[in-house]
């Protein structure tokens, strides 16, 4: 049955529908068909669908995207630039360093890899370019350091893990913290050591009365993280009401305070917020159809004795876990390949303890990893989008970051404290 599901999955992508398609109507064709082992209604796979979106959990999404998306048209993006390069614009590397950083920053903001590419990406390749820096190892830089937006709150790829595994989404936030912050001093590092090797001139340092001033400007930007991590952390609130009290923040800072977003252009905000959860849900709908499926087929038990054998060991299923994913988000939208593939590996996961917690984030980390991976990855196409440039060119530079989240993903396998120490 896994076969014919796949195969007409294969078919229907390269027949160019998008993924959502295949996704919900392979698994519709193998029952009509009568392919598994125990006869379905139908109706039943209509009622599967249903299933998958009605989790309260799932009013994450549409908050946070929406939050990010009036944050994205005001000026936070631009006044935490300003306020992190006053300080180490300076220094040597300072401007790659700045890029990661705001990355990371920015990523704790939106929860999309996408979005901190064009939030960032647009103002930092400018200023990389200016200071000495090859195009193609800006953008290189960018893409990579917007996978931190993956790894730390409030991350999409963690929230839709904690939807298809049970899990709770608070604790994953909470987890994605020290890897998200280890990518980013990992990234600091190269950039400093590259910065060096290549002689890249040093900028311009900035009085501290403008240091200050950039910091009063960020102040309340940077309030952002700490208010939905510090609250989630903290047990005042669930990610759920942390992602609702985001919006009313961000329309708080941009059309109050700021007057950087009109009344007037929320509508077309929460239309463009409206049209990307749309697609996401669609996706998480055709996920529970397709978990539905494999697991009434009891495809996990089955890979699980033919991949894993009798008696595997917690790093041999780690290691299994981390190549598929990360094969899978190389090709396939990082979204679709955790609906996917979690409810096929996670069974397995728990039959050798390993902590579900941690699995998520070494699944999610490969998601990161996979979304800045050639041929496919999402990101390298987002920025040859938003830079114009040819794909050859955006991947040109890649190798570098690639071997070290490979080195960090190593380290997430052999020392599960480093998911679970804030827990």
């Amino acid at each position: 049955m896994l076969t014919i599901l796949l195969a007409i999955m294969v078919i229907l992508l390269l027949l160019n529908f998008p993924m959502m398609i295949p996704l919900i109507v392979a698994p519709f064709i193998v029952v009509l068909l009568g392919y598994t082992k125990i006869p379905i209604e139908p109706s039943v796979m209509v009622g599967q669908l249903v299933t998958g979106i009605e989790s309260y959990q799932l009013l994450c999404v549409p908050l946070f995207i929406f939050a990010a998306d009036i944050m994205t048209a005001g000026k936070t993006s631009q006044r935490l630039l300003d306020f992190i390069g006053s300080f180490i614009g300076h220094i040597r590397g300072g401007y790659a360093v700045t890029t990661a950083a705001a990355c990371s920053l920015f990523g704790a903001i939106s929860g999309s890899t996408q979005a901190t590419v064009v939030a960032i990406g647009k103002p930092m390749r400018e200023r990389l370019l200016k200071v000495g820096y090859k195009d193609s190892s800006a953008m290189a830089l960018i893409i990579n350091a917007s996978d931190v937006a993956l790894l730390i709150p409030p991350s999409i790829g963690l929230i839709m893990y904690g939807l298809v595994s049970g899990e709770s989404i608070g604790e994953l936030f909470i987890a994605g913290i020290i890897p998200g912050i280890i990518v980013f001093l990992a990234f600091t590092i190269y950039s400093v050591v590259y910065a060096k090797v290549k002689n890249i001139p040093l900028s311009d340092k900035a009085t501290w009365k403008e240091r200050l001033n950039t910091f009063r400007r960020a102040l309340l930007p940077l309030g952002f993280p700490i208010l939905v991590i510090g609250g989630i952390y903290l047990g005042w609130f669930s990610a759920t009401e942390a992602a609702g009290i985001s919006v009313l923040y961000a329309l708080i800072l941009e059309v109050v305070i700021f007057r950087s977003v009109h009344l007037k252009q929320i509508p077309s905000i929460a239309l463009s917020t409206g049209l990307v959860t749309s697609a996401v849900f669609v996706l998480v709908a055709g996920g529970q159809v397709f978990t539905y499926l494999v697991n009434l087929e009891r495809i996990p038990q089955m890979l699980s004795d033919a991949v894993l054998g009798s008696d595997p060991s917690t790093t041999y299923v780690l290691i299994i876990v981390t190549l598929f994913f990360f094969i899978g988000c190389m090709f396939v939208d990082p979204i679709v390949v955790i609906l996917v593939l979690t409810p096929i590996f996670a069974p397995i996961a728990s039959q050798v303890d390993i902590d579900p917690i941690h699995l998520g984030i070494v699944i999610t980390f490969q998601a990161a990893l996979g979304s800045a991976t050639p041929p496919f990855g999402v990101d390298i196409f987002t920025a040859s989008a938003v830079f114009n440039k040819p794909y050859m060119e955006v991947i040109k530079g890649t190798p570098p970051y690639i071997a070290i989240m490979v080195f960090i993903s190593i380290l997430l396998i052999v020392f599960p404290q480093i998911s679970l120490a804030l827990l």
